[in-house]
């Protein structure tokens, strides 16, 4: 039995800050959810999975969002990113460098001084 061909994976909840190098290998990965864990910066290796369509970061402490490498993930088709405290930069890079759905926490509005 191997994990070889593992299509989806789920780590959600499992207090997560690093991504674990046995899932850049995981050459039939379409889905994998990191959502409830600790990461601070989007898991870049993840970008060399090549049949990665989904990936879900909700709930973690994502500030930086590597634009270059999403727009290298050609099979990707939607990044949850909810409940993320990614800068409203952030946002303005991605929306039109990406061709997939990206799902964002909607912006709060901006304090009155």
């Amino acid at each position: 039995f191997s994990l070889l061909r593992t299509a989806e994976l789920n780590l959600a909840g499992n207090y997560l800050h690093r991504l674990p190098e046995e899932v850049t290998s995981l050459l039939h990965l379409r889905a994998i959810n990191l959502s409830r864990n600790r990461f601070r910066r989007f898991p870049e290796p993840l970008a060399t999975v090549a049949n990665l369509e989904t990936i879900d970061l909700e709930e973690n402490e994502i500030t930086e969002v590597p634009v270059e490498k999403l727009a290298s993930m050609t099979s990707l088709r939607s990044l949850n990113l909810r409940a993320n405290p990614v800068g409203p930069e952030a946002r303005l890079l991605v929306r039109p460098l990406v061709p997939f759905d990206l799902l964002l926490s909607p912006e709060e509005p901006v304090p009155k001084p």
